[in-house]
């Protein structure tokens, strides 16, 4: 069985690393095809993971439209998919990629495995382009790879028949719990973690900060700088904020962050290294999809500013709380939670224990044996 596995941003990669190195173990023929989509932040992950890309789009271009970018994934992965034949094209997410590849397979007669498949927030502006990316695939693919019994009742109630539901948990575990293992090897050595180390002290509660939403740029990056300096206030609180490339969140965030002693605005680091700063946070403040999956197994509470969330299940199981970009409740919550954390690391995280990738190699292999 032939299987193309097609990515193109660092979220993608991260969470569709440890279902390729499962296939391989089960020494299914596994093909990959990144369409850069995200370059250097991308390379970093395929090289942590040890995965070299068969196929490279190299679509990534500066101030790129999304119109530009899905034209140039569907012209370019023709070539690729024509060539491949493949058995079954693996995707993942809610990406531009995703919903491109998705729908160049469909028009080419193959099937599309979604990985990750059902979450929703019904909103087709937030998370923007994500929400419809992620339903244009459900509307497309054959097999879907459920996280949570959330989003496979999303599927059901869209009339998605039951036979290609497989629920399994959500891959970003598996990579999460490599990853820790792997830096924990005395044979590992990562400069960035060291840099880290050495120029930034820990022995304060350490608040991480990321965003990169579209939705968030002007007034919401500038509401969320103005609660961080006031958050900043407090004596016994450090702020590492690995700031987005985007102009759009760089200028604001440097223009208001800048030139203060507890804050600490840096450019984006690798995922080990977001992983090991992840493990020395007190709480993280976010609007990553991926994040509100992986800190709940560090025991790491959330604070998401998103007015929706297609994740509820972190928030139901107490993880994560939406505040938007509101300044006050940001401020609130942050210092609700300085002042008043309790037993999260004992609690469960509901989108799985990291046997995802094991999961859906079982799947396929069983669909192939018979």
């Amino acid at each position: 069985m032939k299987i193309l596995l097609c990515f193109g941003t660092r979220p993608e990669a991260i969470k569709m690393a440890p279902l390729f190195h499962e296939l391989r173990k089960s020494k299914f023929d596994v093909k990959v095809c990144v369409t850069a989509q995200h370059r250097k932040m991308l390379d970093q992950v395929l090289e942590f993971f040890a995965i070299t890309p068969d196929y490279d789009l190299d679509l990534m271009q500066q101030n790129q439209s999304l119109n530009s970018l899905s034209a140039s994934i569907l012209e370019k992965i023709d070539a690729v998919l024509l060539k491949e034949k493949p058995d079954l094209v693996l995707v993942h997410g809610d990406t531009t990629t995703s919903s491109m590849v998705s729908l160049a397979a469909f028009h080419l007669g193959l099937k599309v495995g979604h990985v990750e498949a059902g979450l929703r927030t019904y909103n087709k502006l937030s998370p923007f382009p994500e929400e419809l990316n992620r339903q244009l695939v459900s509307r497309i693919a054959d097999i879907h790879f459920t996280p949570t019994l959330r989003a496979t009742q999303n599927l059901l109630e869209e009339g998605i028949d039951r036979k290609s539901i497989v629920q399994v948990g959500n891959t970003v575990v598996d990579a999460l719990f490599w990853t820790l293992d792997k830096i924990k090897e005395k044979s590992y050595t990562n400069n960035e973690i060291a840099l880290l180390n050495n120029n930034i002290s820990f022995d304060k509660k350490m608040i991480l900060v990321t965003g990169h939403r579209r939705e968030s740029f002007g007034d919401g990056f500038k509401n969320l700088c103005e609660a961080l300096l006031t958050i900043s206030e407090r004596k016994d609180v450090i702020i590492v904020y690995p700031v987005h490339l985007n102009p759009n969140v760089k200028r604001t965030v440097y223009e208001l962050l800048s030139n203060r002693d507890n804050i600490y605005l840096i450019d984006p680091i690798s995922y080990p290294a977001f992983v090991w700063v992840m493990k020395q946070s007190y709480l993280i403040v976010t609007d990553s999809g991926g994040i509100q999956e992986e800190a709940p197994s560090l025991g790491k509470p959330i604070l998401v500013t998103r007015t929706v969330s297609e994740r509820p299940e972190g928030i139901e199981a107490g993880f994560s709380i939406l505040v938007g970009t509101d300044k006050k409740k940001i401020i609130t919550a942050v210092n609700a939670i300085l002042d008043n954390l309790k037993d999260f690391e004992q609690r469960t995280n509901p989108y799985g224990n990291g046997d995802a990738s094991e999961k859906i190699v079982a799947y396929l292999s069983n669909q192939f044996n018979n």
